[in-house]
């Protein structure tokens, strides 16, 4: 019976050693990740995703392994956050950006008309499109000049009455010059 006791609660100094590391690591972590750019969890790319998990990961097994001081913790801690860092960084280069973000947009609907082939790439349902559609204030496609799958996993939808001033030809036929969505009613120059 004490060795079950014993092995439920431990002894003090363990306690103690667990409190001690897990206050630590969470302030290491705190200081380290306000240095990093920060990013919207809305905005996390799958690399930022596998950061996050690493650094939990890091974080729970340092706190309670009695073979793990918190100074190498620290540095795999460190070590993996600034590779992220740097990973982020190297984004900007066109040919590593390619291998680290997801796949290019997807138009999901085109002046009303819903694209299953490109549905189906996305791994999305209709009912997936249709809920997208209501959380945008549009009860059908009809109304629809453009919903396009995000590289981050969202769906925008430009209604029929705005304007779209988007730089791929392939999804916007009218030939804009700009990279992103806008609802202005300009151009941009």
């Amino acid at each position: 019976m004490a060795d079950i006791v014993h092995l439920l609660i431990g002894d003090g100094n363990s306690v103690t050693d667990a409190a001690v590391k897990t206050s630590a690591l969470f302030l290491t972590a705190t200081v380290v990740f306000r240095l990093i750019t920060r990013r919207p969890v809305a905005e996390f790319a799958p690399f930022d995703w596998i950061a996050a998990v690493a650094t939990g990961a890091i974080v729970g097994r340092a706190a309670t392994a009695t073979d793990t001081s918190w100074l190498a913790a620290t540095a795999a801690l460190s070590s993996l956050l600034l590779m992220h860092s740097g990973l982020a960084r190297l984004r900007f280069i066109p040919a590593v950006r390619k291998l680290i973000d997801p796949p290019p947009l997807h138009a999901l609907i085109r002046d009303g008309r819903v694209d299953r082939r490109n549905l189906r790439r996305c791994g999305l349902t209709t009912a997936d499109l249709q809920a997208a559609l209501r959380q945008h204030g549009q009860c059908n496609a009809d109304n629809v000049h453009l919903a396009v799958f995000e590289a981050k996993g969202a769906i925008s939808i430009v209604p029929a009455n705005a304007a779209v001033c988007i730089g791929r030809p392939d999804l916007n036929r009218n030939g804009g010059t700009r990279s992103h969505l806008c609802g202005t009613g300009t151009h941009d120059p």
